[in-house]
C-alpha cells in the first residue's frame, strides 16, 4: 500500500468536528498518541527491566498505527501528500548525511 492510499482510506474512517476544514484536532491526535507510546516504552523500562516482549511490540505496532493515522488526517487537512512528506524527508535526510550533518540540530542544516 501507498502513503497516499493510506491517506484517503484512512481519511474515510475519519469521525471529527470540522473533518476537512480542522488541522487541530489531528494535531492534538497525533501528540496523544504519540504519547501513548512514550508511556508504553516508559512502563518496559520500568515494570519490564527493559525487554521488549512480543506482547509489547504488538500493543507498540497498534499505537504506531494509530500515529500514522493521525498523521495521515492531517496530511490531508493540510492539502499535503504522505507520499510527498515521505519523498522529501527523505531526501532531506539523504542530503544531510551526504553533507555530514545528519547529526546536530536546527531545520536548515
Amino acid at each position: 500500500m501507498t502513503f497516499r492510499k493510506y491517506q484517503e482510506n484512512a481519511f474515510q474512517t475519519a469521525i471529527y468536528p470540522g473533518k476537512g476544514d480542522n488541522f487541530y484536532y489531528p494535531t492534538l491526535g497525533l501528540c496523544g498518541e504519540a504519547g501513548e507510546i512514550a508511556e508504553k516504552i516508559k512502563k518496559v523500562m520500568r515494570d519490564g527491566d527493559g525487554v521488549l516482549t512480543e506482547v509489547k511490540k504488538t500493543e507498540l505496532k497498534k499505537e504506531l498505527g494509530d500515529v500514522l493515522w493521525y498523521i495521515a488526517a492531517l496530511c490531508t487537512e493540510l492539502d499535503l501528500d504522505m507520499n510527498d512528506v515521505a519523498e522529501n524527508n527523505i531526501a532531506k535526510l539523504l542530503d544531510r548525511k551526504k553533507r555530514n550533518v545528519i547529526k546536530g540540530d536546527g531545520d536548515n542544516r
